[in-house]
């Protein structure tokens, strides 16, 4: 277990989680945030919170069951005790806000016109409408069923709402369950009127059930729902190497299902029998269980979003902003020849990088395109590009990564696609997960290669490009396009990239390049140079990093960090971190790209890369960062990071007590939205397709970090051993 810095400037990773979910709460109740948004934050909310408990509480969960004598061991048990101790408490204090927030969601709506059926609240003409709604729509199709000394526990589905109670006849009390998320839509709308009213499913199940267990009398009822554990490892697996990978993975997708139940939500507050009898069959502490006023999943409020737009309630929306559109004719392909490009979503249109795939799947020099695959679209262009680049006689080579945690069946289902096509598909490390994002196109012009890399921060997902702010670089400079050639070499035999020029590259190669680079800031503060650091990523707890970072600010560099969601280091610790500021956007926009600027003037170096601060990232994947060299890009970078540093309407800052406190503009200062600002940045953004210098590359080497352990042989080569 990796040891942790100074306690004083160490916040608990799953502290700072739940902290940013509170971040995306505030923003469901913000007067400055129109309505029909509101909603989608308190469902993004709720569906962040599902997913912290199936990963991070599931996660905690086992390692807190590990049996043995070892000290290490031990250590780690009891560190996972501790803090799950720490997060159930809290987890309680932000279901009460999710509540109030919820509540005034609700008499928001009503004033827009759009009410919400209170069965606990019924009129007798409600009473009579929604009981034969009930008898002739919803009770022919219900299952319920009895749970006796003849009737087992059922297995209760992950996150799926259920209605329980308990029943009693002439001899004996017993427990019945409801299954309800499986069988029924969610939302009930009608129209009264001038008012739309929707009903939760659920809630009329709840109101009638007393009807579904006719020959028993309900004394107590109530909805739960279950959160069970998501946490599969490929060490769980028992598989024979002869196997397919891809069948090992579903298989631990069929078993993910059945995983520990890890929480339990109740709605309304339950008879304690009836709660009592839940947590013994969950084999769930009493702390894990949420009593709750908001219903047990937020998801609906999606949908009731989407309502309100088909219903062109524009006011009640952001005003539409789409990606600026590439010129018509417009050649990433040919423009790249010329110069480096930076491509900035959801600002910019991902078809230009689309097209550029299609152009080299026709093009007759291309020989080749390797690509890394973690996320895609479930409809994806990208992945039918290389499809038909495959069908067309070129080498395509794909990295899918089947273990992108909750994405895994879309990339079983794409791998199968890709393979039928006759793309060569690999299916990653053994002991990394390859997280990189890596575009690779080789053209053969006479006897010289030519290369077009690209080098992003994000997937290569249509829909999501749309949704989160990303960069992605393209690139034909020789060396970057040789050294993206050996990343995609190593990846194909199981070997991990341990010297890079100009390229980022995790494990060995992305950390060392970091601290590397602030040591040179340190230097220069004490030799009276200018000395700075701007770090933008998602997440941060590294300690090797934190610790460095803490070292640069006590030595007077200034230090801004962006970090949307976990940072794990406190700002503004006397004697520790004075120079350090640490800020969160959290706004319209899922802020997804990492930049990393160092120093200033002629001394500046910008990186781009697909990987955060966590030590996930920095020791157990593969990431692909580059340096950007081009002065033009790097100032589009730090003029990025300028206006992230100068926003006052989604940021928040970091206390000294490690919590945030909203930005707000000063008296007489402008508002300054850094995400909608970049439209008007980037509005001519698209570089014309004009020869442009491309600066010459200083080899500076990256030293590995050490790494102890042999490399495990290549399951792709066995395998083409195998299939002869």
């Amino acid at each position: 277990m990796q040891k942790k810095p100074d306690k004083s400037i160490w916040i608990d990773r799953e502290v700072s989680w739940l902290d940013f979910n509170q971040r995306v709460l505030a923003l469901a109740r913000d007067k400055g945030v129109p309505l029909g948004e509101q909603l989608k934050f308190a469902a993004i909310y709720g569906s962040n919170l599902d997913e912290f408990f199936m990963v991070r509480v599931g996660s905690l969960y086992d390692q807190s069951q590990l049996k043995s004598d070892k000290r290490e061991v031990k250590e780690k048990v009891a560190d996972a005790v501790r803090q799950l101790a720490d997060i159930m408490p809290k987890t309680a204090v932000l279901q009460q806000h999710c509540d109030k927030s919820v509540s005034k969601l609700y008499t928001a709506l009503e004033e827009q016109g759009y009410r919400k059926v209170d069965f606990s609240n019924l009129d007798k003409k409600g009473e009579r409408f929604w009981k034969k709604y009930f008898q002739t729509e919803i009770m022919p199709v219900l299952s319920p069923q009895i749970i006796d000394r003849r009737h087992p526990f059922p297995f209760l589905r992950n996150q799926e709402i259920y209605l329980g109670c308990q029943l009693k006849d002439k001899e004996h009390i017993s427990y019945g369950v409801i299954p309800i998320s499986s069988q029924f839509e969610r939302m009930i709308f009608i129209r009264d009127g001038a008012v739309q009213t929707f009903a939760l499913v659920e809630e009329l199940i709840l109101r009638f059930a007393e009807l579904a267990f006719a020959k028993n009398s309900m004394q107590h009822k109530c909805l739960f729902r279950v959160t069970r554990s998501a946490d599969i490892t490929m060490e769980e697996a028992k598989f024979d190497h002869d196997m397919d990978y891809r069948l090992i993975m579903s298989e631990l997708l069929k078993k993910r299902r059945k995983l520990a139940a890890v929480r339990l939500q109740l709605w309304p507050a339950p008879c304690p029998t009836v709660q009592e009898f839940l947590c013994q069959k969950l084999l769930l502490a009493p702390q894990n269980c949420f009593v709750q006023q908001a219903p047990l999943d937020m998801s609906f409020f999606f949908r009731l979003a989407g309502r309100i737009a088909a219903d062109n309630r524009t006011d009640l929306l952001y005003t539409p902003a789409k990606p600026i559109q590439a010129p018509a004719g417009y050649s990433l392909t040919r423009v790249a020849q010329n110069q480096d490009v930076l491509i900035c979503y959801p600002y910019q249109s991902i078809k230009p990088f689309i097209g550029m795939l299609e152009d080299a799947a026709r093009d007759p020099e291309v020989v080749s395109i390797k690509m890394t695959l973690y996320r895609v679209a479930r409809d994806s262009k990208i992945v039918q590009a290389l499809i038909n680049a495959a069908e067309n006689g070129k080498e395509v080579v794909t990295i899918v990564e089947l273990r992108a945690r909750f994405d895994e069946q879309n990339n079983i289902d794409w791998s199968k696609q890709l393979e039928k096509a006759g793309c060569t598909v690999i299916y990653g490390f053994a002991d990394y997960k390859v997280h990189s994002k890596l575009t690779l196109i080789t053209k053969k012009r006479g006897s010289r290669y030519e290369y077009i890399s690209q080098i992003g921060t994000g997937n290569y997902n249509e829909k999501t490009s749309e949704q989160y702010t990303d960069l992605s670089f393209v690139t034909t400079d020789h060396t970057i396009g040789e050294e993206v050639a050996a990343v995609f070499n190593n990846l194909a035999v199981e070997r991990l990239t341990d010297h890079v020029d100009e390229l980022l590259v995790a494990p060995l190669c992305f950390k060392s390049v970091l601290l590397s680079e602030l040591d040179k800031e340190i230097e220069a503060q004490r030799q009276g140079l200018p000395a700075r650091v701007v770090l933008k990523c998602n997440s941060v707890n590294d300690p090797d990093i934190i610790e460095k970072i803490s070292e640069a600010s006590c030595a007077g560099v200034q230090v801004d960090m962006i970090v949307r969601g976990i940072c794990c280091l406190r700002a503004g610790v006397p004697g520790k971190t004075d120079n350090l500021r640490v800020r969160s956007i959290v706004g319209r926009y899922l802020e997804h790209s990492r930049i990393y600027s160092f120093g200033a003037g002629d001394r500046r170096r910008v990186y781009i890369a697909s990987g955060d601060f966590l030590t996930r990232n920095t020791e157990r994947r593969v990431e692909v960062g580059v340096r950007v060299r081009d002065p033009r890009l790097a100032d589009q970078l730090d003029e990025m990071l300028q206006l992230q540093l100068d926003d006052n309407v989604n940021a928040r800052e970091m206390q000294p007590d490690g919590s945030y406190a909203k930005v707000k503009p000063q008296e007489g200062q402008p508002r300054v939205d850094s995400q909608m600002a970049m439209y008007d940045r980037l509005a001519d953004g698209w570089p014309a397709d004009t020869p442009a210098s491309r600066p010459k590359a200083e080899k500076v080497k990256a030293k590995a970090r050490p790494h102890h352990g042999a490399l495990p042989v290549g399951r792709w080569i066995r395998g083409l051993l195998r299939r002869g």
